[in-house]
């Protein structure tokens, strides 16, 4: 079986739209901590462009897991 985990951070926009990033194949140890400061950053440095305008704040970020399991049908 093979896990796969996803970061899911949430930004709000100018526009007042959410605006959602993912970062796939995160690390199992990743801190609260270190997904507010990344995201403090990528807001700062206006990393990203959206089609609502200007990412201007966390809205939120979760980490989802998502276990797959495959069968040989031989």
């Amino acid at each position: 079986m093979a896990a796969q985990r996803t970061l899911e951070m949430n930004f709000a926009t100018e526009l007042n739209r959410t605006h959602n990033i993912r970062v796939y194949d995160v690390r199992e140890d990743i801190t609260a901590s270190e997904i507010s400061t990344t995201m403090d950053n990528i807001i700062s440095k206006n990393v990203f462009d959206s089609n609502s305008g200007n990412l201007t704040g966390k809205i939120g970020a979760r980490v989802v897991v998502k276990d797959t399991e495959e069968f040989d049908l031989a």
